[in-house]
């Protein structure tokens, strides 16, 4: 009976340091799984403040595109002589767009 109970009691330690290193094991992965949760919940905040100053940065260029967008409606609706101008200005847009984009063309050669 005596080497009975020396017996298990080395079972006993064997599997009670087992669940130590169980238990060591599992605690080390809660601790990577917070830090984890951690970096995850500061990467959201960040992109949640970088989509914040978007919709700002897109508000304020709706803005001066509508308010561009009335101004040449205006233009428009006015007489011939804002027609011709608006013409011209027209034509010298598309020239310098086409111009640009020969030299910028030319350049990457």
């Amino acid at each position: 009976m005596a080497d009975w109970n020396r017996g298990h009691g080395s079972v006993e330690d064997m599997l009670d340091a087992e669940n130590k290193r169980i238990a060591e094991n599992l605690a080390n992965k809660v601790s990577r799984l917070k830090s984890l949760a951690f970096d995850i919940d500061r990467e959201v905040d960040d992109q949640n403040e970088y989509l914040d100053g978007m919709d700002s940065n897109f508000l304020s260029a709706t803005g001066l595109l509508t308010g561009s967008v009335k101004r040449f409606s205006t233009m428009v609706r006015s007489g011939r002589d804002n027609r011709r101008i608006l013409c011209y200005v027209s034509v010298g847009l598309v020239l310098v767009f086409f111009l640009l984009y020969y030299l910028v063309s030319r350049i990457q050669r």
